[in-house]
């Protein structure tokens, strides 16, 4: 029987589209299981880490840090924790001093730190897991998970590129908080936004200028709450700590002991940070972890084996350009720039400070390298990421600039 042509334009189109739409869609998202066998078998054979070992000349480097940080260590009071790693080898790992510097307890290679603004790093990799489970889109408005917040205009892309324009809670609400109620969590000062009789002035219109904000990440954590049903720390746990095996990281307000006896305290010269008010407030901070956890969470980035490279690019891509800078900031975490092509990134990294921990976590991408510096005692020595890299690079000229401070 001869079907009229308009059946067979039909049953055409119904053909291509069983051949052309697998294609066409994305990858489902990977589930924690998967990213565990992800994270394995990317890791070097003892045979491959050899052969790169002699390649890289991993013997001569390793000597070389070592000489560096334990004059760090000496003669410039640095206190801490450091892993050093290149493709995929670890070139030197160590600790310098105590755990806590009264009791004296000498720190391990498991001593937990609070990683202060590196933990934006993680707030932020969880709203784009959301938004790689297509749970959300950077341009969504605040409001559509939180309705009663009162600045408008603000969207999910704002808020993980420092673009929103909104006060910094830590600077707006604490003279006048901290003389009436309990230290604040997240939950409350959302409430003080939303309730203020007088609302604090913005600092600019959303998306005009970058200005660094830890409001912004507090509220990145409150709506990974909104649309997970989770707590934070349950999101990040589940999604991130575990599968990538960090077994000695977590929210110290909510770990339970059993991790807590790895936590160091935090010193500014010899005298001890005691709790701070804001210490129960996260996104922004709040996670501890070891140098080994940190060198499984460069890992994860850079094999892709958590975000897959659409969402690492979006977090790697430069925000703002209002003034020429080799510092720009992309989604969670900051990034230093070719001077003459800000959109050219050199290197990914975030650093932190917060009650006496000094903290840096610098990548070099496109050569595998990773630079883990972790202390409980304030220190700027932290941050010189150039003495470094002239190890790493075998004094290969750099245009590389000293990074002076977290700039948290």
């Amino acid at each position: 029987m001869k079907l009229p042509t308009r059946h067979i334009f039909i049953i055409f189109l119904t053909a291509i589209q069983v051949v052309i739409t697998p294609g066409c869609t994305e990858k489902p998202a990977k589930t924690p299981v998967q990213v565990i066998e992800c994270i394995t078998n990317s890791r070097l054979t003892p045979k491959e880490e050899a052969r790169i070992r002699k390649k890289i000349h991993a013997a001569e480097k390793s000597l070389a840090l070592d000489s560096l940080f334990k004059k760090k260590a000496k003669g410039q009071g640095f206190n801490g924790a450091v892993l050093i790693a290149q493709k995929g080898v670890i070139l030197y790992q160590n600790v310098f001093g105590y755990a806590n510097l009264n009791t004296k307890d000498s720190l391990n290679i498991n001593s937990a730190f609070q990683l202060a603004s590196i933990s934006k790093t993680f707030t932020g990799t969880a709203v784009l897991l959301l938004a790689q489970d297509k749970k959300l889109k950077l341009q969504d408005s605040i409001q559509r998970f939180i309705p009663s917040f009162p600045y408008h205009g603000i969207t999910i892309e704002n808020l993980l590129s420092h673009r929103s324009g909104l006060p910094n809670y830590l600077y707006c609400f604490e003279d006048k908080r901290r003389k009436n109620g309990p230290a604040p969590t997240n939950d409350s000062i959302l409430k003080w936004f939303s309730e203020a009789d007088s609302l604090p002035k913005p600092y600019n219109r959303p998306g005009k200028s970058f200005s660094y904000n830890n409001s912004n990440f507090i509220i990145l954590a409150s709506i990974i709450e909104k649309i997970s049903g989770m707590s934070y720390e349950h999101f990040i746990r589940t999604r991130i700590f575990e599968p990538l095996g960090m077994t000695h990281t977590f929210i110290d307000t909510i770990a339970p002991e059993s991790l807590l006896r790895n936590r160091t305290t935090g010193f500014q010269g010899n005298r001890r940070r005691e709790r701070e008010f804001f210490d129960g407030v996260y996104g922004d901070k709040g996670i501890f972890a070891s140098v080994g956890d940190m060198e499984r969470w460069y890992f994860a980035l850079h094999s892709g084996c958590l975000l897959s490279k659409y969402w690492l690019n979006e977090a790697f891509t430069p925000r703002s350009f209002e003034h020429k800078s080799r510092h720009n900031y992309g989604l969670g975490f900051r990034l230093m720039t070719d001077p003459k092509k800000m959109k050219k990134v050199n290197y990914v990294y975030h650093g932190g400070w917060w009650a006496g921990f000094s903290t840096m976590l610098w990548m070099d991408m496109e050569s595998d390298i990773v630079i883990i510096v972790l202390g409980n005692r304030k220190n700027n020595s932290v941050y010189d990421i150039k003495s470094v890299m002239s190890i790493l690079e075998e004094n290969k000229d750099t245009e590389l600039e000293s990074i002076n401070d977290g700039g948290d």
